[in-house]
């Protein structure tokens, strides 16, 4: 007997009528229909708005907006003709001060719900520029036949198509105003359909564009991309397989991005694929505000995991005792240590390991230090907190850019391991996003 794939049912046609009583974590505003949660793009609370229906699940709903009736005080027009569909924003639709205050809100939230932890005292934020701040990025790259051009940019919102985009104004001007210039490049070229992406890695005064290619470019390409790169002022490296793949075109010196931190005297080096902070303002402000929180001294000896490249590791080896940076990536190790030499810091040491794991046998786990930065990716820090009852620090500071697992981690310290939330609050990093940067301080009683 043939079986019949099940449909689901086509969506409701007739808008619908709501007030937005919430946001959700990732800034989409809320309301309820018939008890159904729906999550409605580009809304805020307190706004009444017809909507239609994307998709409806058994659980929930989602919705984009085609009016808003009642308009938040809190509302921006949005500056870029391509929000909305593209999804590399979710935030241009509110007032640069209240998508902080959001964003604030949300990390107590968070912390009151996941980790059972209030915070006592909130940092005042730290903010930069709102627009031209992205200096890292991976963006996509396609060519169209039907149009006969390539789209170079974002995906869609919740859509796995490239946004057909012409320019990019939270991306670092270098590149983003030249998103034409760069498709119309690529459209020159016989490989042209075999690029499906560019890294594109920008330092204080350096730009260089890495281009995934599937297949080998011909000498005619090669002139094509040269000659965009001499026009343009930027470095065009070729990727053929992983990130050590990178090379730049042949005949082409290698160049090195960089970014420093003025106030310590540090510069950095790295390189294309590697992840540096995309924000070097709101960088050298939260660097700066770890240093202070700190007050490192000579007696100090600090531990800085998940440390990278050595984007804390180095500043605080400046003004303490000694510092050991633990990573789990060799490369990035390897670049730290390159860093230390390059900055002339030797009271530094830098080891690989992976910090979900048992670090059972490793000697620099088996010591004690009295400060600790954890700054770990979106999944957080928590299987290597146990650790923290052989470290003993007095001070721990955490730097997150997920406001959930810092949570749920805060909640492990101050509940289970017996420290004292001091203060927590949000940095700015990513303006016009509903991404969230946060740092928080505990200390034992």
């Amino acid at each position: 007997m043939k079986r019949t794939r099940s449909r689901r049912k086509p969506l409701p046609t007739t808008p619908v009528t709501a007030v937005i009583t919430s946001l959700t974590h990732d800034g989409r505003g809320v309301c309820h229909i018939d008890g159904k949660a729906v999550f409605v793009d580009e809304t805020l609370p307190g706004e009444e708005v017809e909507f239609l229906y994307t998709d409806i699940r058994k659980d929930y709903a989602e919705a984009k907006p085609t009016k808003i009736i009642t308009r938040s005080e809190h509302r921006a027009d949005a500056l870029c003709p391509h929000y909305g569909v593209c999804g590399g924003c979710s935030f241009q639709h509110v007032e640069a001060n209240a998508q902080i205050v959001i964003k604030q809100e949300l990390l107590a939230e968070q912390f009151k719900r996941i980790g059972k932890v209030e915070i006592p005292e909130l940092w005042q934020p730290l903010t930069g520029p709102h627009w031209g701040y992205r200096r890292k990025a991976r963006m996509g790259v396609k060519y169209v036949a039907k149009k006969d051009r390539v789209l170079v940019g974002f995906r869609e919102r919740r859509h796995p198509y490239l946004a057909e985009i012409d320019s990019c104004i939270v991306m670092h001007p270098t590149v983003g105003t030249h998103l034409t210039d760069l498709g119309d490049m690529i459209a020159q070229l016989t490989i042209r359909e075999k690029i499906p992406q560019i890294e594109v890695a920008i330092g204080d005064d350096q730009c260089v564009l890495s281009v995934r290619v599937l297949e080998p470019p011909t000498d005619a390409d090669i002139e094509i991309m040269r000659a965009y790169g001499q026009q343009h002022g930027i470095s065009l490296c070729l990727q053929s397989k992983g990130p050590d793949t990178i090379q730049p075109l042949p005949g082409e010196p290698e160049i090195t991005p960089t970014y420093s931190l003025p106030d310590h005297g540090i510069e950095f080096k790295f390189r294309p694929a590697m992840f540096t902070q995309v924000n070097y303002d709101i960088n050298r402000q939260m660097i700066n505000r770890v240093l202070a929180t700190l007050d490192l001294q000579a007696t100090d000896t600090v531990l800085d995991l998940f440390c990278g490249l050595g984007n804390f590791t180095l500043p605080m080896a400046k003004y303490a005792g000694f510092v050991v940076g633990v990573e789990g990536d060799q490369p990035l190790v390897n670049h730290a240590m390159e860093n230390a030499r390059h900055n002339g810091i030797s009271n530094v040491e830098f080891y690989a390991a992976d910090l979900s794991k048992s670090l059972e046998g490793q000697a620099w786990a088996q010591r004690r230090y009295n400060k600790i930065l954890l700054d770990p990716s979106r999944a957080g820090a928590s299987e290597v907190l146990p650790q923290l009852k052989i470290w003993q620090p007095d001070t721990i500071v955490y730097v997150s850019c997920n406001p959930s697992t810092l949570a749920r981690d805060a909640g492990i310290l101050v509940n289970d391991l017996g420290y004292q939330l001091v203060k927590a609050g949000v940095m700015d990093m990513f303006p016009q996003t509903a991404h969230v940067e946060s740092i928080a301080l505990f200390v034992k009683p």
